[in-house]
């Protein structure tokens, strides 16, 4: 089989989430509890899957089910109640190749928190792609971890 050659892009998106709670709630929804809302649709173990964050650099994202297990993310950076910068990797069975590098910021906003997320990917990036990934974390930040926090 010949080699292929595709052109490599460089794509960024942002996105903001209003949270009806202070950043330190948010931030311990964000790091202790991702399981309690990581949506279903997004386990892709199986249903019966943990998806787990060690909020450290060098700590993983990531999602086990058994013995199997799957990384989504490398932590980079983390600033407890304000920031955590992630890197992780897409194969050719995911759209890739490409890396991303994922921002998650809260910044207070009145009694609540302001959650911007942006994302930059690098490498064999289709536009169907990036709308995939922004509407999917968009979807995880807005239906799984803003309603489980303001749930209470």
């Amino acid at each position: 089989m010949p080699a292929a050659t595709t052109e490599a892009r460089v794509v960024q998106y942002e996105f903001e989430v209003e949270i009806a709670a202070a950043p330190s709630r948010v931030w311990r929804a964000l790091t202790d509890q991702l399981s309690s809302w990581w949506l279903p649709d997004f386990h892709v173990l199986g249903s019966d899957s943990v998806v787990t964050l060690e909020p450290m650099p060098g700590g993983r994202l990531f999602e086990q089910s058994g013995s199997s297990g799957l990384l989504w993310y490398t932590v980079l950076a983390v600033s407890p109640n304000e920031s955590l910068s992630l890197a992780g990797y897409c194969t050719p069975d995911w759209g890739g190749p490409c890396s991303t590098l994922l921002t998650i910021k809260l910044n207070e906003k009145g009694n609540g928190t302001r959650l911007v997320v942006s994302d930059a990917l690098y490498g064999r990036v289709e536009d169907k792609q990036v709308d995939s990934l922004r509407s999917g974390w968009l979807q995880m930040f807005e239906d799984g971890l803003r309603k489980f926090v303001e749930a209470g």
